[in-house]
């Protein structure tokens, strides 16, 4: 008997034995909800041109401080669903644009159009494209053939960002959480003539950094998505450049050699970061912000869990009654040449299409991972008062918002800044070229959708 008890635990440590010394011929799988795709291009104009963001330029870029890129992540859960978050160091990605990439990519890939977010850091130190704050500019036809040919080589690698992300999946570990960075605040400043551009240290801020984390199957850190709400416009000269989100996608590489950040913008419409103006500034609240990503990659993070659900809406969002033509062709004699650009383009609107536009289409999306966590993505510049609103309705801790997603079309103000006037509630929209601010019913038809599609991808 001891014979046979003696031979059993022999072959045991044989079969164990062999387990350990062919463990690197015929690794064991790790059994990972997720699948993840990273990719990077470089898309800094390689020609001198005009910039996006300041009407007051007058000149072309004068060279390059920083590289401007396009970034892509790809995930796909167990059921495979897949899914693209496009990030770009970019004023604003026109609707037109987001549009034409997406149906390539669906055609090329079969990723829904909802499954695609195409969103833009708002950096004012990138270039003008086609189909985005046109009405701004009054270049010469050399420099709007500049703009097109830029805008077309863009397009390309856009398409091209994204699939390779797609072609890059491989099993990965989802993480996230939240740290915090002090550097915006609210601009819209109260003065006794009215609301103007400038600082109101008790105005509303959202100073939250949401952290996603993806790790490789060996552990590696592969990616880091991270956001933060305001203006991406720390500087203002005449030179190629990230601004502190391009800095702080710079930091967190530079702390992750093997690593891709990815920035995107939340709902800073409404606030600005401080101090301004000088590099160095730009560069200290890119250090601001990548210490707080990697503070919070230093933590404990909550593991995101599937399936995965996208879904999109486009609602029509009403503008406020449009002017006559008698009213516009007074605008024509504004002493304002913005205001004399946009009453040319209104009548041009016109005289073509023999009316103004009621509404314009703007799209929503909403992304679920399973029951806690949503990640929803706006069109425009979204006044804060919007993401505020939905962490308290949907829970502080389970709903993330993107702006600047897909369609880069105006400001969204709320009814508050709606109510209160200034910036972005009525000037802006000279700069976007629509003939007058929105009705007020805009800010419960936006929330009311994104309940609508959260609801939607509950019931699965």
């Amino acid at each position: 008997m001891k014979h046979k008890k003696r031979a059993l635990i022999l072959g045991w440590m044989s079969v164990a034995w062999l387990f350990l010394t062919t463990a690197g011929a015929f690794p064991v799988q790790a059994d990972y909800a997720w699948k993840a795709g990273m990719a990077k291009v470089v898309i800094t104009p390689g020609f001198n041109m005009w910039m996006s963001g300041y009407a007051a330029r007058n000149k072309p870029s004068e060279g390059t401080v920083q590289d401007l890129f396009a970034k892509a992540l790809a995930l796909e859960d167990a059921e495979g669903r897949r899914a693209v978050i496009l990030t770009t160091d970019l004023i604003g990605l026109p609707g037109v644009l987001s549009e034409r990439v997406a149906k390539k990519v669906t055609e090329d890939t079969g990723i829904p159009r909802a499954a695609l977010m195409l969103t833009s850091s708002h950096t004012h130190s990138g270039p003008v494209l086609r189909g985005n704050l046109e009405t701004m500019y009054a270049l010469s036809k050399e420099e709007w053939a500049k703009v097109t040919q830029y805008t077309a080589e863009l397009e390309q690698k856009l398409v091209q960002v994204i699939e390779d992300a797609v072609r890059n999946l491989e099993p990965a570990q989802i993480s996230r959480g939240v740290g915090t960075a002090g550097f915006a605040i609210n601009r819209r400043q109260y003065n006794l003539n009215g609301i103007s551009i400038g600082h109101n240290p008790i105005g509303p801020v959202d100073h939250d950094v949401p952290v996603l984390k993806v790790t490789d199957s060996e552990g590696k850190l592969a990616a880091v998505l991270f956001g933060y709400a305001c203006h991406n416009t720390t500087l203002d000269f005449y030179q190629f450049c990230g601004d502190y989100a391009g800095y702080a996608q710079e930091y967190v590489e530079k702390e992750n050699p093997e690593a891709v950040a990815m920035f995107f913008s939340g709902c800073g419409a409404d606030a600005n970061p401080n101090p301004r103006r000088e590099l160095d500034h730009a560069k200290a609240h890119g250090q601001e912000l990548g210490q707080a990503v990697q503070k919070v990659l230093s933590q404990s993070m909550q593991e995101v869990t599937g399936p995965l659900r996208t879904t999109q809406e486009v609602i029509n969002l009403p503008f406020s009654s449009p002017p006559s033509r008698e009213q516009i062709e007074a605008q024509l004699k504004d002493p304002d040449v913005y205001v004399q650009r946009r009453a040319q383009s209104l009548l041009k609107q016109l005289d073509e299409q023999g009316r103004l536009p009621e509404t314009y289409p703007y799209i929503i999306q909403v992304w679920s991972f399973g029951k806690d966590f949503i990640f929803t993505a706006l069109a425009g510049e979204v006044v804060v008062d919007y993401s505020l609103r939905l962490k308290h309705e949907l829970g502080e801790n389970k709903v993330w918002v993107a702006a600047y997603a897909n369609d880069v079309c105006a400001y969204i103000p709320s009814l508050r800044v709606l109510r209160e006037g200034g910036y972005e509630a009525n000037d802006s929209m000279i700069y976007y070229g629509f003939h007058g601010p929105w009705a007020p019913p805009v800010e419960e038809m936006i929330i009311s959708t994104i309940h609508k599609l959260v609801k939607q991808n509950d019931e699965g």
